[in-house]
C-alpha cells in the first residue's frame, strides 16, 4: 500500500482528487468553505493586499513588493487547538510590517498534512513567513520566537527548530524555479554562487546549501540540535522496520536481559488520527490496551515505556514469525498459471483455517473489552508452524463499551462509518474471509455491492460454496447505501461534490449484470444503459468504457479535465501529459474508435499554449506525448507550435529514459519532424538527434539507471534505438539496443514456474511498465531485425509471468491490463493457448470494474478510487481491450500492431 493515496480520497467519493477541493476545506468550485476554515480566511484580504490560492496553501502578498527569489524562510507548525490563535497573531505581526505570508487556511486540510502517513518532509508546516531580506531575516524570527514562545507544535523534520516554540527555519527557493533532480525529473531550485540552479533539497531531514552561512544567531539552536541523541536510550536499536509521520518501528535488544524487543516510537502532536488523536496518544491508547489484554497469547506483552528527547517509546515483545499478508503472498495459488485442483482445495483449507485463528483471537481480545479497530493481515503475525497468530498494533484500540468509530484503517478493511466497536473488527474479519481467497476487498472502498460478485468469483475458482461466504458477504452489505458516503479512512463525509453536468449521469454499479439501484454516489442508470457489459464484450464495453470516461469530464477545472492517477497533481501538466491526464484519454478514444469528447481537446489545446513554469517536456509525463497526441488527433498545427517550444527547451541534465526524458523526447520529436518543413523540421531533427546522442552515452558511460523496464529503465532506450534503426539503417543503433536490452535483463530473476521476472528491490515484476510484459515487448521489436538466441530464449522465459491466473490491479502500467496487450501482440507462445489467457485475464477485469455513470470502469493504482487516465486507469484499460479484440488492433504510440496471435500459423514464429 502506497499511504500517499489516502491523502487523495478525502474530497471526493469516486476519484482521486486534492485534498483542498474537499467540501471541509473549499467547495466544489474552488470558494473558501465555512466548514473548518480558520476565522482569518473568512475575512477579505488587507487593503494593499493580494490573496490567492495554489494547493493546499492561502497566501497574502503586499501589492508591488518584490522578495530575493532564496533565502531563509520561517516555518511554524501548530496544533489542531492553537492553529487559528497562531494564525491570528502571526498575521497580525506580519501584515503591518508588509512581510508575506501563506497558511493552511483550514482545520480539515492541517489534519491531513500531520495525519500518520503525510509526507514526512511537509508534514507540521502550517505558517510560512518570507522575510523582505537575509538582513531582516534574524528580526523577524526573533520576533515570532518571542510572540509564539510556549506554543504547542510538532517539530517540523526539515527544518531547524528555533526556542522552545512552533518556530522553524530553512533556506531554500521563495520563487518557483526548477532544474532536473537526480532521477531527471523537474524539482524545486535554488541558485548556487555561481548562478546555476541545483535542486531544493526538501526531503525529511535537515539541509543547508554549503555555500549558505547561517546567522550567528541560529548556531545556538544548530548546536541544541546536534547535541540531540539517543545516549538516554535503555535498548540498543539494530535496526529500523517502518517509519510514519508519527514516528519510527525498530528491532532492539534489552541489554539487561538480552531479549529482542520492538520499540515503538511517537512523535508529539504529529502522525494525527481521523479524530485528531496525535502519535503520542495513540501509543498511550495501546500502551492501555496491552495492559488489560496482558497474558493473552494472541497479542504481544509489553515490556515498558520511556521517553527519549521529547520521543515517546513503548517496548514490546519481538513476536517471531512472518506477517499474514506476506504467508499469503508466498502460498497465494493464483500466483501460477495453471494452478492445480489439489493447489486450489489445499489453499482453501489454509484460508479458512487462518480465518479461524484470526477470528479467535479477535473474539478473545473483545472478551477482555478491548476492540482492535485496525485488523487487517499486515497487523497479524502467523508463527512458523502456523498453529499461532499474534494480534499486532492496537494504536487505534478501543474499550467495546465506548463504541468508537474507527479512526485508523488499512483501505481493505475500512469499516463503513455506520459500524461501532465491536462491529468495525468484524466487518474487518467479513473482509479478511474474502481477502484470502481474493484480496480485492479495497474495492469496496469504492462501492460494497463489488463483494456478491467478488464471493461469487471465489466461489467459481476455489472449492468453497457461496453459502459458506454468506455471512461474509451479509455482515459487508448490512446497511449498504446508508453509510456510503463515508471517505476511506473513517475521517468525516465530505458533502456530495459539485459535478458537471455530464458527471451528473446516473449509474448503475452493481457488477456488470447491471441493476436499476443506485450506487453509493446515489446515481440511477439511465434508460438504454440498465446492463452494463462485460469488458469482453466488444465493442458495446468500447462504448461503454467510453460513456464513463466523457461522463468524467470537468472542463470547467484548470487542474485536469478528467479525473486519474494521483501524479496528475505533482506537475503543472499532469492533468494534460499523455500518461496521466487528458492527452492519453483522448489518444485510447481515438485508437479504439471511441466517441472523442470535442470538450476536453478545447481544454487542452487551450492550456499548452502558455505553459506554466516548472512543466516537464517528457513523453508520458509532459509536452512532448501532449504535441505528439494533438498531432495523432487531428490538430497538426497546435503540435507543431508545442513542438518548437519544446525544441527550444534545453535537455541536458534530463534522465535518458522514456517516460518523461531523452528516449520519449526523441521519439516524439523524431516522429514530429516527418510532417514538418523547413527550418522547423531541422529544429525538431536536431533536438530528437541531441535526445539520441544523450541516451546513448547514458547508457554507455552514465551511472547505470537505479529503475529496470521500459517506461523508466533501459527497456525504454532500446526501443529508441530500435525506432532510430528503422528510420536510418545504421546497424549501430541495433547494437545500442542490444546492449539496453542486456542491461535489464541482468536485473532479471527467475520466479515462479521458472518464468523470468524483473526484479526490482525485493520484488519481482510482471507488468508493462517497469517488468517482464514490457521488456517482453521490445524484445519481440529487436528480434524482428536481428536474431539472437540469448533474447529468444529470455522472451519465451518471461511469457510464463504474463499468464498467472491473477494479479491484483487492473492498469495497463502496473496491473492486468498490460499484458492483455503484450499477448495480442507478442509472436511467442502457442496462439490457442494465449488466447484462452488473454480471455481468462479479460475476465478478470469484470472482477476489477466498478462502473461510473452508466458506463463501464476501473478502478486506479491502489484501487481505492477509480481512475480515468491512461497509465492506471479505464482508458488503458480500454487501450489493452482495443489491442485484443479491437477490429484493428490498438496499440501504444511507437508500437504499431503487430498481427495477432490467432492470425499466426507457428507458435513463436517472429513476423516481419
Amino acid at each position: 500500500m502506497n499511504p500517499e493515496y489516502a491523502t487523495y480520497c478525502q474530497a471526493d467519493r469516486d476519484f482521486y482528487d486534492v485534498p483542498h477541493r474537499s467540501s471541509n476545506g473549499v467547495d466544489g468550485t474552488g470558494s473558501e468553505a465555512r466548514n473548518g476554515s480558520f476565522g482569518p480566511t473568512q475575512e477579505p484580504a488587507p487593503e494593499g493586499w493580494e490573496r490567492s490560492r495554489r494547493g493546499d496553501w492561502l497566501s497574502y502578498s503586499p501589492r508591488g513588493l518584490r522578495l530575493p527569489q532564496q533565502g531563509w524562510k520561517i516555518h511554524i507548525s501548530a496544533t489542531l487547538d492553537n492553529a487559528e490563535s497562531i494564525l491570528q497573531r502571526v498575521l497580525d505581526y506580519c501584515i503591518p510590517r508588509r512581510v508575506p505570508v501563506k497558511f493552511i487556511p483550514s482545520r480539515p486540510l492541517l489534519l491531513l498534512r500531520n495525519a500518520k502517513y503525510a509526507d514526512r518532509a511537509g508534514s507540521g508546516k502550517f505558517l510560512t513567513v518570507y522575510p523582505h531580506s537575509e538582513e531582516s531575516f534574524p528580526e523577524v524570527c526573533g520576533d515570532l520566537m518571542e510572540l509564539l514562545d510556549g506554543e504547542p507544535g510538532p517539530y517540523i523534520l526539515s527544518d531547524l527548530r528555533c526556542g522552545d516554540g512552533p518556530v522553524h527555519v530553512r533556506y531554500g527557493a521563495f520563487a518557483p524555479r526548477f532544474c532536473p533532480g537526480p532521477d531527471g525529473r523537474l524539482v524545486p531550485a535554488v541558485a548556487d554562487p555561481s548562478g546555476t540552479l541545483v535542486p531544493d533539497p526538501r526531503g525529511p531531514s535537515l539541509r543547508i546549501p554549503d555555500w549558505v552561512t547561517p546567522p550567528a544567531f541560529l548556531q545556538p539552536h544548530i548546536e541544541a540540535r546536534t547535541t540531540v541523541g539517543m545516549d538516554q536510550m535503555p535498548y540498543e536499536i539494530s535496526g529500523a522496520l517502518h517509519f510514519s509521520n508519527g514516528g519510527g518501528v525498530y528491532k532492539a535488544r534489552d541489554p539487561r536481559t538480552g531479549e529482542d524487543v520492538v520499540l515503538k516510537e511517537a512523535r508529539p502532536h504529529a502522525g494525527l488520527a481521523a479524530d485528531g488523536a496525535d502519535a503520542v496518544a495513540r501509543l498511550e491508547r495501546e500502551r492501555t490496551a496491552l495492559e488489560q489484554l496482558a497474558g493473552l497469547e494472541c497479542v504481544p506483552q509489553l515490556r515498558g515505556t520511556f521517553e527519549v528527547g521529547g520521543h515517546h517509546f513503548l517496548a514490546l515483545e519481538h513476536v517471531p514469525g512472518t506477517t499474514l499478508n506476506t504467508v499469503f503472498a508466498r502460498r497465494f495459488p493464483l500466483s501460477a498459471s495453471q494452478p492445480s485442483r489439489e493447489q486450489l482445495a489445499e489453499h482453501a483449507e489454509w484460508a479458512g483455517r487462518m480465518y479461524g485463528l484470526v477470528a479467535d483471537a479477535v473474539q478473545a481480545v473483545h472478551e477482555r473489552g478491548v476492540v482492535i479497530s485496525d485488523l487487517h493481515m499486515s497487523n497479524v503475525m502467523v508463527s512458523d508452524d502456523e498453529s499461532r497468530v499474534v494480534l499486532l498494533d492496537f494504536e487505534a484500540a478501543s474499550r467495546t463499551a465506548d463504541r468508537c468509530r474507527q479512526v485508523v484503517a488499512n483501505p481493505a478493511f475500512v469499516a463503513p462509518r455506520d459500524r461501532r466497536g465491536v462491529e468495525i473488527d468484524r466487518y474487518a474479519l467479513a473482509c479478511l474471509r474474502l481477502a484470502l481467497l481474493l484480496p480485492l476487498t479495497t474495492l469496496f472502498a469504492i462501492d460494497r455491492g463489488k463483494v456478491t460478485q467478488l464471493a461469487r468469483g471465489a466461489a467459481r475458482i476455489f472449492p468453497v460454496t457461496e453459502d459458506e461466504l454468506r455471512p461474509a458477504v451479509d455482515e459487508i452489505l448490512r446497511n449498504a447505501g446508508q453509510s456510503d458516503n463515508a471517505p476511506a479512512h473513517g475521517t468525516t463525509p465530505p458533502e456530495q461534490a459539485i459535478r458537471s453536468a455530464q458527471s451528473r449521469q446516473t449509474s448503475a454499479d452493481d457488477g456488470p449484470e447491471g441493476s436499476t439501484a443506485p450506487d453509493s454516489t446515489g446515481h440511477r442508470p439511465t434508460a438504454g444503459s440498465l446492463r452494463i457489459p462485460d469488458p469482453g464484450e466488444w465493442p458495446l464495453s468500447r462504448d461503454s468504457m467510453a460513456q464513463a470516461i466523457l461522463a468524467s469530464c470537468t472542463p470547467d477545472r484548470e487542474d485536469r479535465c478528467f479525473p486519474g492517477d494521483i501524479a496528475q497533481f505533482a506537475s503543472p501538466a499532469g492533468g494534460q501529459s499523455l500518461g496521466y491526464g487528458a492527452a492519453g484519454i483522448l489518444y485510447a478514444l481515438h485508437e479504439t474508435g471511441a466517441p472523442s469528447s470535442p470538450e476536453a481537446v478545447e481544454w487542452l489545446l487551450a492550456r499548452v499554449k502558455e505553459p506554466a513554469p516548472g512543466t516537464p517536456i517528457g513523453l508520458y509525463d509532459g509536452l512532448a506525448g501532449i504535441a505528439w497526441t494533438l498531432r495523432r488527433i487531428g490538430h497538426p498545427e497546435q503540435a507543431a507550435e508545442l513542438a518548437q517550444l519544446i525544441a527550444r527547451q534545453p535537455v541536458d541534465g534530463l534522465t535518458a529514459d522514456l517516460h518523461g526524458g531523452h528516449a520519449g523526447i526523441a521519439l516524439a520529436l523524431d516522429d514530429l519532424a516527418r510532417t514538418a518543413t523547413g527550418t522547423e523540421a531541422v529544429a525538431l531533427a536536431g533536438t530528437a538527434d541531441r535526445c539520441t546522442a544523450l541516451a546513448a552515452r547514458a547508457l554507455l558511460s552514465g551511472p547505470p539507471s537505479p529503475r529496470t523496464g521500459l517506461l523508466h529503465g533501459a527497456t525504454g532506450l532500446a526501443l529508441l534505438f530500435i525506432r532510430r534503426y528503422e528510420s536510418t539503417g545504421d546497424p549501430q543503433l541495433l547494437d545500442l539496443a542490444a546492449t539496453a536490452l542486456h542491461r535489464d535483463l541482468a536485473r532479471c530473476r527467475p520466479g515462479a514456474e521458472d518464468a523470468l521476472l524483473v526484479l526490482e528491490g525485493k520484488r519481482t515484476m510482471p507488468y508493462l511498465g517497469a517488468g517482464s510484459a514490457g521488456l517482453a515487448l521490445v524484445l519481440d521489436e529487436y528480434l524482428a531485425h536481428r536474431p539472437d538466441d540469448a533474447f529468444t530464449t529470455a522472451r519465451q522465459a518471461m511469457l510464463p509471468a504474463l499468464c498467472s491466473a491473477f494479479y491484483v490491479q487492473p492498469g495497463l502500467f502496473r496491473g492486468v491490463a498490460g499484458l492483455i496487450l503484450q499477448l495480442s501482440r507478442t509472436p511467442v507462445g502457442d496462439p490457442e493457448l494465449k488466447q484462452r489467457t488473454i480471455r481468462r485475464h479479460i475476465e478478470l477485469l469484470g472482477l476489477h470494474a466498478v462502473p461510473y455513470a452508466g458506463g463501464l470502469a476501473f478502478p486506479g493504482e491502489q484501487m481505492m478510487r477509480r481512475s480515468m487516465d491512461l497509465a492506471t486507469g479505464t482508458a488503458g484499460c480500454l487501450l489493452a481491450l482495443g489491442s485484443a479484440l479491437g477490429d484493428t488492433p490498438a496499440a501504444l504510440p511507437f508500437l504499431s500492431p503487430r498481427p495477432r496471435p490467432t492470425d499466426r500459423s507457428q507458435p513463436g514464429t517472429v513476423h516481419q
